[in-house]
C-alpha cells in the first residue's frame, strides 16, 4: 500500500511541475525607465522626456500607473515616426516590445 501512494504521489508532484507557466506582468516603471533612456540617447521628443520622467516621479509617490502608460503610448508613436526616418537606435522590435508592455 505504502509503494501505491508513493508512486501516486510523485504522479501529482509531476504533474504539478508540468502546468503552464504563466507570464510575468511586466513592470511598466522598467519600461518606462528603458523608454525614456533611448529617446533620450536618440534625442528624441524632449517635452516626452521630462512628461515621463515627471510620470515617474508621480508613480513612484502613489503607484499610479495610468500616466506611464499613456506615456508608453506617446512613445510608441514617437519611435514609429523616428522608424520611419531611419533614425538610428529606433527598432521594429522596439516598438513591439513597448507595445506588448502597454498591452500585458
Amino acid at each position: 500500500m505504502a509503494k501505491i501512494s508513493k508512486i501516486v504521489a510523485e504522479r501529482a508532484v509531476s504533474k504539478k511541475a508540468a502546468a503552464p507557466k504563466v507570464a510575468k506582468p511586466v513592470d511598466i516603471e522598467k519600461v518606462s525607465k528603458d523608454i525614456l533612456e533611448k529617446l533620450k540617447v536618440t534625442n528624441l521628443a524632449p517635452e516626452l522626456q521630462s512628461e515621463i520622467e515627471w510620470c515617474l516621479g508621480s508613480y513612484g509617490y502613489d503607484n499610479n500607473p495610468v500616466g506611464l502608460y499613456q506615456t508608453a503610448e506617446k512613445a510608441v508613436a514617437v519611435f514609429t515616426a523616428a522608424k520611419n526616418d531611419k533614425v538610428k537606435g529606433v527598432t521594429a522590435k522596439l516598438i513591439t516590445d513597448i507595445e506588448k508592455s502597454i498591452k500585458g
